[in-house]
C-alpha cells in the first residue's frame, strides 16, 4: 500500500458547517457512550483508512456480550464523503437507544432479540477532506498512480464491479474489487457475523430508498420483502414528518450502479437497500438535518423490528401457491399452500397502491387456513395483497410470499378505458431552451424550474375517440410515474399541479409562450407538495365530480389535452426545482409499463322498457279473480293476495345486455280504513293459482320496502325497487326466457282484521301495473381466448406468438409476465404488451429466468378471457422453485 498522502491545501476558508461533528468528535462520542453504558454499548475498530483513521463500528444490544448471537442490522454510513448523515443519524440514534430503552417497552423488546451493528462513517478520510477542504468532495483519499486522489468507495464491491481508468472521474472504482482498505474493513467484519439480515446503507439525498437488485431488471424472490421493509421505513417517517419517501429497485433501461455494497450483501441472502436522505448533500442542520434524523430514528427501530424475521435459521418457510381464486366487482378470493410442522397462522395485508407498506394498520385478517376472502371492496379498483405465515408461540415470522396484484370488476352499469398519451405530442418546453421540439416522445418530463431551463411545463395529449361521445364518466384518475429524484434536488416548498386545458389555445405543444399562456378549463386532483413528490411510486390525481364533467365535455373533442406544471420560482441559494416523469419511451423510459396513463370509469344512459303484466290473479278464500288487484283480509279476517306475471322475452339477449335497475309500479284507490295494515311484495318461484298454493310457495325475494295503508293515502302510487340480489335473480330469467310472477301480499301487527281491502288500479293505461326495468346495451363475456401460444428467442430477446380469436369484439390481449406463479389475474404481474398484434417481446427479461407469461384476450366493456399460460424456461438452468 502506498503512503498515505498529506491533504492538499486549499486558498481560502475551511468549509466547516459548525452543528456537524467532526470524525474525531464522534469517535470520542461513540467511545463515551461505550464508557457509560457498557451493557449495551461496544465499540471497536474494524479496520483502517487510507490515511490510517481508525474505522469505528459500534454495536448495541440489550446485552452487548450476547450481541452476535442474535440476529442483527448492519448499517452502514458516510462511504460517500460529502453525505454526512450517516454519522449524525448512527450517533443520534445510538444516543436515542440508550435513553430510551429503560422506559419505552417497544426499543427494549427490539433489543432484546436482535443487535443493531452500525459503522456511521465508513469514509473517514474522504469526510474530514470534505469537511475541511472541499466540501463536495465524494471519493476516499488513495492517491492513485497518475497525482489524482480517491476511489469511489460505493463502486468497490465486487457483484457488478465495472472497470474505468478514469481516476479523476467521481465515480472512479478502483483498480479491483476491494481494492481500499475501507471496502475490506467492511466486507471483513460483514462475512464474519452471519447473523446480519438486513444491510442498510445510509446516503444523501433524494428521499427515496434503493433496494438492492441483482442487475437483470426483474423481481427477484425477495423483491416483496426488500418493498415491505422500505415502506414500513417509509410509513413511519410519514408519521413523524408527513414527509413521503420513494421506493425504487433498478427498473429497466436505467443504468445500473455497479460495485455497490448494497449488492454485496443483498449477494449473501440478506435483505439491502440504500437510504438516500434529504434534499442535499450536506443539509442546513437546524433547518433540515434536525428533522431527518427524527424521522430516520423511528425508522431504524421499525427496520429493526424485522431483523429476526429474516434471520437466515428462522424455520419458516415463505408462502407458496399462491393462486386468484375469484374476483367479482366487491370481493377477492385467494388460496395457498403451506407446509410446516410448527403451529402457523397467516397474516394478510392489503394496500391499494403497489409498494405498500403492512402494519397493523393495514391487516385485514388473520386466519389459520390456506385461504382467504376479502369482501367489501370498491369496483374497478386494484388491491394488492401481502401474506406471511406466523409462528403461533414464538410469534417468529415468515418472509412474505410475493406480492398478489389483482383488480375488482366493473359494476353492472359501469364501462372503462385507459388511455395512453401520443408519443408525438407528450413532451416537455422550457423556457430558455431552442430545441424543445426535441423533447416529445423520446425523454421524460421534466417539470419545474432551473437556474438552466427556467420554468418547464409537461404536455400530454390523449384521444378519447373510442370512448362514446354520451358516456357519463363516474370516475377518472392519471397517473403519472417519477423518476429520477435524486439529481433534482427537490427542495421543501413548492407544489406540483395537473390541468387540464384547452387544446384549441394552442397551435403548436413545443412552444413554451403558447404552453405558458394556455387556456386551462380546471386543475384536477388534488396538488402534490415537493415532501410528498416520490421516487418509483405512481402519482394519482383522482377528479372529482365537477373536474369529471369538465372531461366529459372534452370527449365530445375527442381529446383531452393535460399540461403539468411545478413551482415558478427559485428561493434564494437554490438552483433547480425540477421533478422527472416517465413516459416510457427514450433513454430514460422505463418501458410500457411507465407510460402516463388516463383511466376513465363510465356509464351509459340506460334503455327504459315498461312491461304490462300478462297475467293478474286476486286469490281469497272464497274465489280466484282475473285482471283485478285486491290486497287486504276478507270480512273472515283471511288473508287476501294478489299475482301480477311479466312475461321478459322482449328483452335483449342477457349474453348482451345488462339489468342495472327494476321495480314494479302500482297505483291504489282510496284507502278509507284506518288500521295499519302494510304491504309486501314477493318475488316468487312459479305462479300460485290457487288459494291454497300461497301457503306453500317459494319465496325468492322480498322486493323493495313494503307500504302502508298510511303511506298509500300520502302517496297512492307506489315502487317497489329491486335490490341487487334481486336484479340477479331477474337477470337469469331473462337468460332463461322465463315468466316473472310478483305476490303482493298483506301483513299487520294486529292479531285478526276484518274486511279491510285496498284496491290497486289494473286497466287505466296511465295507472296500470307495470314493470320498469332498465339496462345496458354492454357484453357479459368475454370473446374466445387466443390460441397456439409459443415462445422463442430471437436476438437475444424472448419472443411470443399467439393466433388472435377471430371475432367482431375482440379488441385486443394483455400480456402479464410473473416470475413466481402463473399470473390468473391480467394484473398480476408485469404488462409487457397490450393491443391487438399477434406477437410482443419480453424486452428487459433475463433469459436465464424461469418465468410464467399470460396472455388475456378482452373487448370493449373490457371483459378479459381466461388466460393462456406459458412457462419460460432456460434450458440451460433448472428454473427456481
Amino acid at each position: 500500500m502506498l503512503a498515505a498522502a498529506a491533504p492538499v491545501e486549499l486558498r481560502g476558508e475551511a468549509v466547516i458547517k459548525q452543528l456537524y461533528r467532526s470524525y474525531e468528535e464522534a469517535v470520542n462520542f461513540l467511545d463515551q457512550l461505550a464508557e457509560d453504558y457498557p451493557d449495551l454499548v461496544r465499540v471497536e475498530t474494524i479496520g483502517s483508512s487510507w490515511e490510517q483513521r481508525e474505522i469505528k463500528l459500534i454495536t448495541l444490544s440489550l446485552d452487548v456480550t450476547t450481541a452476535d448471537k442474535k440476529p442483527a442490522l448492519f448499517y452502514t454510513g458516510t462511504i460517500h464523503a460529502r453525505e454526512w448523515i450517516g454519522v449524525e443519524l448512527a450517533l443520534d440514534f445510538a444516543k436515542y437507544v440508550v435513553e430510551s430503552i429503560s422506559f419505552d417497552p417497544w426499543v427494549k423488546a427490539l433489543f432484546r432479540y436482535a443487535t443493531v451493528y452500525m459503522v456511521p462513517c465508513a469514509n473517514p478520510d474522504g469526510l474530514e477532506y470534505s469537511r475541511n477542504y472541499f466540501s463536495f468532495w465524494r471519493k476516499n483519499r488513495r492517491q492513485n498512480a497518475d497525482g489524482s486522489f480517491g476511489v469511489d468507495l460505493n463502486r468497490n464491491f465486487p457483484i457488478g464491479f465495472s472497470t474505468n481508468n478514469k481516476t479523476y472521474s467521481e465515480i472512479y472504482p478502483g483498480p479491483q474489487p476491494f481494492s481500499e482498505p475501507e471496502t475490506q474493513a467492511l466486507r471483513d467484519f460483514f462475512e464474519e457475523h452471519p447473523n446480519i439480515s438486513i444491510a442498510l446503507d445510509y446516503h444523501s439525498q433524494g428521499n427515496v430508498f434503493f433496494p438492492a437488485h441483482d442487475f437483470r431488471h426483474e423481481d427477484t424472490i425477495d423483491t416483496t420483502d426488500m418493498n415491505v421493509l422500505c415502506a414500513n421505513m417509509a410509513e413511519s417517517i410519514r408519521k413523524v414528518s408527513n414527509r413521503e419517501y420513494g421506493i425504487h429497485q433498478g427498473k429497466p433501461p436505467t443504468s445500473l450502479i455497479s460495485g455497490s455494497g448494497r449488492e454485496f450483501y443483498h449477494s449473501h441472502g440478506i435483505l439491502a437497500s440504500v437510504v438516500e436522505v434529504g434534499t442535499r448533500n450536506i443539509s442546513d442542520y437546524l433547518d433540515d438535518m434536525r428533522e431527518h434524523i427524527k424521522e430516520h430514528i423511528h425508522a431504524l427501530l421499525t427496520a429493526l423490528d424485522e431483523v429476526p424475521n429474516y434471520a437466515k435459521d428462522n424455520p419458516l418457510p415463505r408462502v407458496s401457491g399462491l393462486v386468484i381464486e375469484n374476483v367479482s366487482d366487491l370481493e377477492v378470493s385467494f388460496s395457498w399452500q403451506y407446509e410446516t410442522e410448527r403451529p402457523v397462522y397467516f397474516e394478510i395485508y392489503r394496500n391499494t397502491r403497489p409498494k405498500g407498506f403492512c402494519t397493523r394498520a393495514n391487516r385485514i385478517g388473520i386466519t389459520k387456513i390456506c385461504s382467504f376472502t376479502d369482501d367489501s371492496l370498491q369496483s374497478t379498483t386494484e388491491y394488492y395483497y401481502y401474506i406471511r405465515a406466523v409462528d403461533k408461540e414464538t410469534k417468529l415470522k415468515s418472509a412474505f410470499a410475493p406480492l398478489l396484484r389483482v383488480k375488482t370488476l366493473l359494476n353492472d352499469d359501469e364501462l372503462s378505458r385507459i388511455y395512453y398519451p401520443s408519443a408525438a405530442q407528450t413532451g416537455y418546453v422550457a423556457e430558455r431552451v431552442e430545441n424543445n421540439r426535441d423533447h416529445f416522445g423520446q425523454d421524460s418530463l421534466h417539470v419545474g424550474i432551473d437556474e438552466t431551463k427556467g420554468i418547464s411545463y409537461a404536455i400530454l395529449n390523449f384521444s378519447l375517440a373510442t370512448i362514446p361521445v354520451n358516456a357519463i364518466i363516474k370516475s377518472v384518475v392519471f397517473s403519472l410515474y417519477p423518476i429520477n429524484r435524486v439529481s433534482t434536488t427537490i427542495e421543501k416548498y413548492g407544489e406540483w399541479n395537473v390541468a387540464l386545458v384547452n387544446p384549441d389555445s394552442m397551435n403548436d405543444f413545443a412552444d413554451f409562450d403558447q404552453v405558458d399562456q394556455v387556456d386551462i378549463l380546471h386543475y384536477v386532483g388534488r396538488p402534490t407538495t415537493s415532501d410528498h413528490l416520490t421516487q418509483g411510486i405512481w402519482r394519482n390525481w383522482k377528479f372529482s365530480q365537477f373536474e369529471c364533467r369538465i372531461l366529459q365535455e372534452q370527449v365530445a373533442q375527442g381529446r383531452a389535452c393535460f399540461r403539468i406544471e411545478g413551482p415558478k420560482e427559485l428561493k434564494a441559494g437554490r438552483s433547480k426545482q425540477m421533478m422527472q416523469w416517465d413516459i416510457g419511451y427514450g433513454r430514460d423510459g422505463s418501458g410500457l409499463n411507465y407510460r402516463p396513463k388516463l383511466e376513465i370509469v363510465y356509464t351509459m344512459e340506460p334503455v327504459r322498457v315498461e312491461l304490462y303484466p300478462k297475467t293478474i290473479l286476486t286469490l281469497s278464500h272464497q274465489q280466484v279473480l282475473e285482471d283485478e288487484i285486491l290486497c287486504g283480509c276478507d270480512a273472515n279476517g283471511k288473508k287476501v293476495y294478489s299475482a301480477l306475471v311479466f312475461d321478459i322475452s322482449s328483452l335483449p339477449s342477457y349474453d348482451y345486455s345488462v339489468i342495472v335497475s327494476a321495480n314494479l309500479c302500482l297505483n291504489a284507490t282510496q284507502v278509507y280504513f284506518k288500521e295499519n295494515l302494510r304491504f309486501h311484495l314477493e318475488f316468487l318461484e312459479g305462479t300460485p293459482r290457487e288459494y291454497a298454493a300461497i301457503h306453500e310457495r317459494i319465496v325468492i325475494e322480498n322486493i323493495g320496502y313494503d307500504v302502508s295503508t298510511q303511506g298509500l293515502k300520502n302517496k297512492n302510487g307506489q315502487e317497489f325497487y329491486f335490490d341487487k340480489y334481486s336484479l340477479m335473480e331477474l337477470a337469469q330469467r331473462q337468460k332463461q326466457k322465463r315468466n316473472v310472477t310478483l305476490l303482493l301480499r298483506p301483513t299487520s301487527s294486529e292479531h285478526v282484521i276484518k274486511d279491510k281491502m285496498v284496491e290497486w288500479s289494473s286497466k287505466e293505461s296511465n295507472f296500470a301495473p307495470r314493470l320498469v326495468i332498465e339496462y345496458l346495451p354492454k357484453r357479459r363475456h368475454p370473446v374466445a381466448p387466443i390460441n397456439s401460444l409459443r415462445h422463442s428467442i430471437d436476438n437475444g430477446r424472448i419472443r411470443l406468438d399467439w393466433n388472435n380469436p377471430d371475432e367482431a369484439d375482440f379488441r385486443g390481449v394483455k400480456v402479464v409476465k410473473n416470475n413466481f406463479r402463473p399470473p390468473l389475474s391480467p394484473f398480476d404481474g408485469v404488462k409487457i404488451y397490450a393491443g391487438s398484434d399477434n406477437y410482443t417481446y419480453d424486452s428487459f427479461g433475463a433469459l436465464d429466468l424461469c418465468k410464467y407469461f399470460a396472455v388475456f384476450t378482452y373487448d370493449d366493456v373490457p371483459n378479459y378471457s381466461k388466460p393462456v399460460l406459458i412457462k419460460y424456461q432456460d434450458q440451460r438452468k433448472k428454473c427456481r422453485k
